[in-house]
């Protein structure tokens, strides 16, 4: 059997570089991550063949001291942690002192750097031998630059597993748009080849965040989103989610920041999954850009060797903020919701109600780039108008699907307008003082009709069958636990459960809604959820299922002729509905035509 010896410094930096040093990218992502940490106003990055053979950081942060540099190079050695409590409440991108031996080991590395109002700057050679280093003065302006060249050259078997030039620096290029995001106040300029690639001055208003944001994640995103900024027991959240029409086929438009750090967390991912759950076409994406900003103290970010995860330190609280922030600002996009500037963010409950329903508030939903539906222009005599349409309109005289509604006033100025036409009995033509609005019928009724279900199911409580015989299920303790301490949640959605010992479950009553239902299943896909996330959906999606169909069931069919009052009263519906601007399905219920997209249809002014 061999002995034991110590491995040579440069084999244990090799060791670490195997889990921090995975590609051009990941020496990219460490060294910006210091320049943040130097509180650089301006970071320059330089790349050659994709990384392979040049990767040059320049900052214009704090600097180095002569003394300093040769630590930098050596293994955890850092400025950023002291003790324990220090890494319970780290708040800087970098903490361990792993990236830049790492980094030196398997490339040649030159480390250059400056301080404020010394007269020259210092710069080191390493090879990752921790010894023997040459330190001598240079010329540099105040800050630090770090040159990486041969990325790999003396670990051949890495290097093989790059992918071209072309792919490598995607993937640099894709993450430092991803790191911009996370950094308005930072400048960025990317060259490849010595080429201009990226250039991004410090964004300091929101005029100029909301226009980094354009830059990076595109004019329709913003354009499509809706600006989020909530607050509740410590946890702040803030950003753009996109509207449920503006959705993709992958998730590669989805960034989330912790404490201004991007990470990919499986409890966030589910969170906004369940904002989204009944608005969002089916197999879609959601888009988002959001900031969670919370005590260090409650997240733990040394979970990862490349601090791409997170572990919340109360991860139900966090799970149940999201979800509630989410869900309030996607219901309440709705046409006439009052739009507010984000001056302050919206304070919510910090808890749910005692029944266990999330609580009513108003959340401040408004961003400076409208939803292209909602684009107003060409404004013309509102009074000629509203007579003309005044004209057409008739009350209805009763026995249809919608209610109809009172002679509107000539200062009635309703957000989707008033009805002119019900194209092929299938779309209301609507008119408003500066565009043409045209709407889904069955699927908005659809909508409003699915909503009305929801708000008498959890007025009137639901009803629950019981079982002639119980159903017995075999769990974990774990699990078995869980069930006993959520028992009361799950018997306000009508499904009574006890426990008849360690590892065993009854289930003694059922939602009427779902008698059908694998009682079974269904209860273990819950208890997987709360084991997991600290919360679950599960029942509750099963009976929105149900209510789903029946609003289905019970809309305005297609090529139904309506008449005018009935569209006008459909159109107010909506006005006062949540989430009227999709259908159960996801689907589109209302597109708007500003008056600029009739011009253009028609080339005028051009």
């Amino acid at each position: 059997m061999p002995i034991i010896r110590l491995l040579p410094p440069q084999l244990i930096n090799q060791i670490a570089a195997g889990e921090v040093v995975e590609r051009p990218a990941s020496v990219v992502k460490e060294l910006v991550e210091n320049a943040f940490d130097a509180q650089a106003g301006l970071v320059e990055v330089d790349i050659e063949m994709g990384g392979l053979r040049l990767i040059r950081i320049r900052d214009d942060g704090v600097g180095m001291t002569q003394e300093e540099l040769p630590l930098a190079l050596s293994r955890h050695a850092t400025s950023k942690i002291a003790s324990l409590d220090d890494l319970e409440r780290v708040s800087s991108m970098g903490f361990r002192g792993e990236a830049l031996p790492s980094i030196s080991s398997v490339a040649r590395l030159s480390l250059t750097s400056r301080t404020q109002g010394s007269d020259y700057a210092w710069r080191i050679l390493a090879d990752g031998t921790e010894s023997g280093y040459a330190i001598q003065p240079a010329s540099h302006p105040c800050g630090t630059c770090v040159e990486i060249r041969d990325l790999f050259y003396n670990t051949p078997a890495r290097r093989k597993f790059l992918r071209s030039e072309k792919t490598e620096f995607s993937h640099i290029e894709t993450l430092l748009k991803r790191m911009a995001l996370s950094r308005f106040e930072t400048g960025f300029l990317l060259r490849h080849n010595q080429k201009d690639i990226l250039s991004l001055r410090p964004a300091i208003s929101q005029a100029e965040r909301e226009g980094r944001v354009a830059l990076l994640c595109g004019e329709a995103f913003l354009e499509n989103a809706l600006a989020v900024d909530f607050e509740s027991s410590g946890l702040r959240l803030s950003g753009w989610v996109g509207l449920p029409t503006f959705s993709r086929s992958q998730a590669d438009m989805q960034f989330f920041y912790v404490n201004g750090r991007l990470v990919r967390d499986k409890l966030v991912t589910h969170a906004v999954r369940q904002a989204y759950q009944d608005v969002l076409y089916h197999g879609r994406q959601p888009v988002y850009v959001l900031y969670l900003d919370l005590d260090p103290a409650m997240v733990d970010v040394n979970a990862h060797p490349a601090k791409l995860e997170v572990r919340f330190r109360d991860s139900r609280l966090v799970h149940d903020f999201l979800f509630r922030a989410l869900h309030r600002a996607i219901a309440d996009d709705r046409p006439g919701a009052a739009a507010q500037p984000l001056d302050e963010p919206a304070q919510l409950p910090s808890a749910p109600s005692a029944d266990g329903a999330s609580p009513v508030f108003t959340p401040r939903t408004a961003a400076s780039f409208a939803p292209p539906r909602r684009q107003v222009s060409l404004p013309f005599q509102i009074k000629e108008t509203l007579q003309a349409l005044n004209d057409l309109y008739t009350p209805a005289t009763g026995g249809s699907a919608v209610q109809a509604v009172a002679q509107p006033r000539e200062s009635d100025h309703p957000p989707l307008g008033y009805a002119i036409a019900h194209l092929h009995n299938v779309y209301i033509l609507a008119e408003t003082p500066t565009s043409l609005i045209l709407v889904d019928t069955h699927a908005a009724h659809e909508r409003v009709t699915y909503e009305k279900l929801k708000r008498q199911q959890q007025s009137g409580g639901i009803a629950s069958q019981p079982l002639l015989l119980p159903i017995s299920v075999k769990l974990g303790e774990a699990e078995a636990d869980l069930a006993e301490e959520f028992a009361d949640s799950f018997a306000s959605l009508g499904m009574e459960l006890s426990r008849s010992g360690p590892s065993t479950v009854l289930v003694r009553s059922v939602p009427v809604l779902l008698s059908g239902v694998d009682a079974e299943s269904l209860l273990r896909d819950a208890l997987a959820d709360l084991n997991q996330h600290g919360r679950s959906l599960r029942l509750e999606q099963a009976l929105h299922g149900v209510l789903a169909t029946m609003a289905c069931h019970g809309s305005v069919r297609a090529h139904r002729r309506l008449a005018i009052a009935e569209m006008n009263a459909l159109l107010r519906e909506m006005e006062a509905t949540e989430n009227s601007g999709q259908c159960n399905h996801g689907r589109p219920t209302w597109v708007e035509l500003s008056g600029k997209d009739l011009d253009r249809f028609f080339l005028r002014g051009q």
